[in-house]
């Protein structure tokens, strides 16, 4: 399998090329084209309770199995937002926590299970949804916006906006918690943050579809009362 990855970072694609009978799992809706001879199986991951288990970590019920001819093909999957896309490399000895809402495609050697990262915060953000990937293979991972990568050495503390986490190896030690006390929270704009220790590499999104929902709605017209 071989991935190139083009139009980073705003508007990035990823053209998977398979060699022939060769596989890759994909999140349903990241399909953008694909050539003569691929096929296409749509089933939940884990029969009904893996589909139930990937709705409460933010993902579809249904994924999609993408399979090459004899002749091998190509496809190309793109994320719902704008932004980057980025290649995860996961082996046995190295899983990686996947941000909801994160994964587009993965080999099929690759796994994940939703794991509770966080809580939706009482008044309404900084959710904190993980998958847990694990196996062996390439996941190709989106992000709202660009990719910024942190590398943490042992013990090193570092606080991100819930919203901006794409995700993090597994060797990092997490917590969600408010970003001061009751009156900061609310009134600061940031919500809940995670506290991450090292070591370990952290990705993160430049952009938050959280706060990019919040500028929206705050500027939807609202019907009067009156009328």
């Amino acid at each position: 399998m071989d991935i190139q990855l083009k139009h980073q970072p705003s508007y990035a694609v990823a053209v998977v090329r398979l060699e022939p009978r060769e596989t890759i799992k994909a999140e349903s809706g990241a399909m953008v084209s694909y050539s003569d001879g691929i096929t296409i199986e749509t089933k939940s991951e884990g029969g009904f309770l893996g589909g139930l288990k990937r709705m409460v970590g933010g993902e579809s019920f249904f994924q999609n199995t993408f399979t090459a001819g004899n002749a091998g093909g190509e496809i190309l999957f793109a994320p719902t937002l704008p932004g980057d896309l980025t290649l995860v490399e996961i082996t046995p000895s190295a899983p990686f926590m996947l941000q909801s809402g994160a994964f587009v495609a993965g080999e099929s050697g690759v796994s994940y299970d939703t794991s509770w990262g966080g809580a939706k915060g009482f008044f309404g953000s900084g959710s904190l949804l993980l998958l847990k990937v694990t196996g062996q293979g390439t996941v190709l991972a989106s992000c709202f916006g660009a990719i910024e990568t942190r590398e943490l050495r042992s013990g090193e503390r570092y606080t991100v906006d819930t919203g901006h986490i794409v995700g993090f190896d597994a060797s990092i030690q997490f917590s969600v918690k408010r970003v001061g006390g009751w009156k900061s929270t609310i009134l600061s704009g940031e919500g809940l943050v995670c506290e991450l220790t090292g070591p370990g590499r952290v990705l993160l999104q430049t952009r938050s579809e959280e706060a990019f929902a919040s500028w929206i709605i705050a500027r939807v017209p609202r019907q009067s009362s009156s009328s």
